[in-house]
């Protein structure tokens, strides 16, 4: 019986493990920051760069609070060639704070930052923040 709850309680807290990492809305994302500026060229877009960490709470609530919604994903995929680079697994370049995640950047195709900002958003926020960058350009 005890190895039967052990048993039990291995596979729920790997379920709940697997669940966590499954539902990262970056994974679509890219991760490299040379085929991101390649692909701004040629679809003539802005980048947005979101810079976090694996283990920063506020990164993954901002991940599950704002950037899961259908609304914001649709305009930021409108207007943005999307770049999650984690600080953890990601190659950063030199011009891009590490520290203080998560932290916004919004750049131009050329890699040239228009605006950046940094914190959890809720979404009205992150629209703000959104209105904030193209007031930028």
């Amino acid at each position: 019986m005890k190895t039967f709850l052990l048993s039990l309680l291995s596979i729920l807290l790997l379920t709940a493990c697997y669940a966590d990492t499954k539902n990262d809305p970056t994974d679509n994302w890219l991760h490299d920051y040379d085929t991101a500026l390649e692909i701004a060229k040629k679809q003539d877009k802005n980048i947005y760069l979101f810079v976090g960490a694996d283990k920063c709470p506020f990164c993954k609530k901002f991940k599950t609070k704002t950037l899961s919604k259908n609304n914001v994903i649709e305009k930021l995929q409108e207007d943005y060639i999307l770049l999650y680079l984690s600080r953890d697994q990601h190659f950063i370049p030199e011009e891009f704070e590490r520290v203080g995640v998560p932290k916004h950047y919004f750049l131009t195709k050329n890699g040239k930052v228009i605006f950046n900002s940094y914190g959890l958003l809720e979404p009205d926020g992150f629209f703000l923040l959104l209105d904030e960058a193209e007031l930028n350009q």
